[in-house]
């Protein structure tokens, strides 16, 4: 399972998610913001509003921290 995560620098959900997934050995890849992609390249992929971090597995959207951490266990990937 391979997963993107977009992130900002200072983000204490971002630090988490990462932490679970790499606790996992899932392979993910982070995008930072500032380095990897503009907040106007955030919001034009998440939506206006969107919150730091999200999380993309494949081609399907899981959210922030908490959404990616329920998607996990109700796929009994935690």
């Amino acid at each position: 399972m391979n997963f993107a995560v977009y992130t900002r620098p200072g983000c204490p959900y971002c630090t988490q998610i990462k932490q679970v997934l790499g606790g996992k050995n899932f392979n993910y890849r982070e995008y930072v913001l500032d380095r990897d992609f503009t907040k106007e390249s955030f919001y034009s992929q998440f939506g206006a509003g969107s919150t730091f971090p999200q999380v993309v597995m494949g081609a399907q959207n899981l959210g922030g921290c908490t959404d990616t951490v329920k998607y996990l266990r109700e796929n009994n990937l935690l």
